[in-house]
């Protein structure tokens, strides 16, 4: 009896005993080894995942399935409440069918808050392994993005520092020509527009290297074939070129020859500064004969010009009559076509099968070509995107030289930068006024005032006019005719006409003229 008691009211208090281990659960343990059915059968066959009640609670005066009771007093009043709170909190309630257990959890099912949480539509226990799993795999997939963002960034870095550096290192400074200008620089023009930019452009007639095919080699001499004053307005608003004969008689001053000598101070044709005393003979005679200050010069040669213009996939022109020159090494047809850097190169350099054969001539073709060239790099966007601007620059660069102050990429494509905005109406070439020289036809003088007027209009950063020369030469005949159109009293003073020149622009269509 003293066993019975003890097992009905459960061991003394044991410390390592959790406080849930309850009474009646004892009772019902012993309960299931008596009647030999295993733990998670209830009766009637039915399973429960935890420990199940003694059964469903029988209606009155019904009999009671199971194996009898001891006769021993049972002290499970007050242990049922405590057991059935506890099942309550745990989940582990009675899953037989009806009976109370019908109003609680069903068995295989969750329980808890979570179970019904799910029910709701909240992640529930189930759920949590495959919400790790797309968050690990969401994670994993981030970093590796942003690994291979960070590679990409890495290689792009890269390859623009290359890019840079190799354009950069293209560029030839002439350190000799900004020497000796600061030698002469007392006998220099004072700029008058510090805003305004002028750059004397010179194409070198070399026959040395590369260029040997396109002449006769005099022990690699150098020759102004092509010279051009750009002056870029201050407010970048307007470009004018103007070519310089090279059959220009002027006053060449005293210059520094290659041989540590100096030459006499000598009134000559243009190109002979340039073959004297190279690049500084050259600036020190412009500035003599405009008084405009040069503040940058670029030297080109025959095979950076054609190389800029196969990066831009050739020049469009048209030909009236065709071109058979074998000096040019040059044979086109007539009519539309379009130019290769090789036929370019040619076709600005070809004199005696063309027109009169005067190097007047050939100076207009010069320009209406650079202006097709200029147009076609504006209008296929070449200034604005850097994958088509490489290849131009990287043509330009590698026969290009420059004073200090144009010597890297940096200041070229803040050059490039202030010029790609300008209309291409604005972008206007002429040639100085000049006629044929009195003492020989063969060369030619400077007419004035008009070549005076212009020089004075770029000085002072003015706008000038040009016009095709055909027009010009018919106002002019207009006005001397008196058949202009406007009355001998006008009345009021008119503002200051705009000087007008024979010339083109790049919006010019050679195809239309």
């Amino acid at each position: 009896m003293d066993a019975d008691v003890t097992d009905s009211a459960g061991p003394p208090s044991d410390p390592d005993r959790p406080a849930e281990d309850k009474p009646q659960d004892r009772s019902r343990d012993r309960s299931r080894e008596e009647s030999g059915r295993p733990e998670d059968e209830a009766p009637g066959g039915t399973t429960s995942e935890g420990p199940s009640p003694e059964g469903p609670a029988p209606e009155d005066g019904a009999p009671q399935d199971g194996p009898p009771q001891d006769d021993a007093p049972q002290e499970e009043g007050p242990a049922a409440p405590e057991a059935d709170e506890a099942a309550a909190e745990t989940g582990e309630g009675d899953s037989t069918e009806g009976g109370p257990a019908e109003s609680g959890p069903k068995a295989g099912s969750e329980s808890g808050p979570e179970a019904a949480a799910g029910a709701d539509g909240v992640q529930t226990w189930a759920d949590r392994p495959k919400a790790g799993i797309a968050a690990a795999r969401k994670s994993h997939w981030l970093r590796w993005t942003a690994l291979a963002a960070s590679f990409l960034v890495l290689v792009a870095a890269g390859v623009g520092w290359w890019m840079y550096q190799k354009l950069d290192g293209n560029i030839t400074t002439d350190t000799s020509a900004a020497a000796e200008l600061k030698t002469y620089e007392k006998e220099r023009p004072t700029p008058v527009v510090m805003d305004a930019q002028n750059i004397l452009l010179i194409g070198s007639d070399s026959r040395a290297g590369d260029n040997r095919k396109y002449g006769r080699d005099d022990g690699g001499s150098q020759r102004s074939d092509t010279t051009i004053l750009l002056h870029l307005a201050a407010d970048r608003k307007s470009a004018t070129a103007v070519s310089i004969p090279r059959d220009l008689m002027v006053e060449i001053p005293s210059c520094s020859t290659g041989d540590d000598k100096k030459s006499r101070e000598q009134f000559t044709q243009f190109n002979t500064a340039f073959e004297l005393g190279g690049t500084a003979c050259t600036i020190r005679t412009v500035e003599r004969m405009t008084g405009i200050r040069v503040d940058h010069h670029m030297v080109v040669d025959f095979n950076g010009f054609k190389d800029m213009v196969d990066a831009v996939d050739g020049v469009e022109i048209c030909l009236k009559e065709p071109i058979d020159d074998k000096d040019a090494h040059l044979e086109l047809p007539a009519g539309r076509q379009t130019l290769t850097g090789e036929e370019a190169l040619g076709y600005v350099r070809a004199r005696k099968s063309l027109g009169n054969g005067s190097d007047t001539e050939r100076m207009e073709r010069q320009q209406q070509f650079l202006g097709a060239l200029v147009n076609k790099m504006q209008s296929n966007g070449v200034l604005l995107n850097p994958t088509r601007l490489y290849p131009v620059l990287d043509a330009a660069t590698k026969s290009l030289t420059t004073d200090p102050g144009l010597d890297s990429l940096r200041d070229l494509y803040d050059l490039v930068r202030g010029m790609r905005d300008v209309p291409t109406e604005q972008v206007q070439f002429l040639t100085v006024p000049r006629q044929p020289y009195r003492n020989n036809p063969n060369r030619d003088e400077l007419v004035e005032p008009d070549a005076g007027d212009l020089f004075k209009q770029l000085r002072e950063d003015k706008p000038v006019a040009v016009v095709p020369a055909d027009e010009l030469e018919e106002a002019e005949r207009d006005k001397e005719s008196g058949q202009d159109g406007k009355p001998d009293d006008a009345g009021s003073e008119s503002p200051t006409p705009t000087p007008t020149y024979s010339g083109s622009s790049a919006a010019d269509d050679l195809c239309k003229q």
